[in-house]
């Protein structure tokens, strides 16, 4: 089973309330071959929600406790973001997940890059705190961009 960031099956989840849909994603899901999931809304946020960035690295950093995530006010929302990773891993074990699909450049989901923690939109190579968590358990996470890529070109 493919487990799938919410936001490209189309649901309105993303941090300001809308979605990023993936038509190929959307489909699989639409005929049950891929289960979708929001990470942050699994750690307590609601939607809409301040947009938060990881603060002195990356996911694997945050997992560390070396870096935190923190809204764009200032506010640590670190712990939700671990906790929604934790959900999220559990899910994935619970399905028995051969790949995981998240969203590029989020907090949450990056599995390649990531916005550096200045809100300027500038991005970094990195993970996600879910990706990373999801990685460091054996899983294979990829982005939007990669699944297309490896499995519709």
């Amino acid at each position: 089973m493919i487990l799938v960031s919410s936001c490209l099956a189309g649901l309105q989840v993303r941090y300001n309330g809308t979605h990023c849909l993936n038509k190929k994603i959307h489909d699989l899901a639409a005929q049950n071959k891929a289960i979708t999931i929001c990470p942050e809304l699994l750690g307590g946020f609601s939607t809409p929600r301040e947009p938060a960035e990881i603060e002195g690295g990356d996911g694997e950093d945050v997992l560390d406790g070396k870096a935190k995530v923190v809204g764009k006010s200032g506010r640590d929302v670190t712990e939700l973001y671990i906790k929604g990773a934790y959900a999220t891993l559990e899910k994935a074990k619970e399905i028995n997940a051969t790949l995981v699909v998240l969203k590029e450049n989020s907090p949450s989901c990056g599995s390649t890059t990531i916005y550096n923690g200045e809100f300027k939109g500038e991005k970094i190579v990195g993970n996600g705190v879910t990706s990373a968590l999801l990685k460091r358990n054996g899983l294979k996470v990829i982005s939007e961009e990669q699944f297309v890529k490896e499995l519709f070109s």
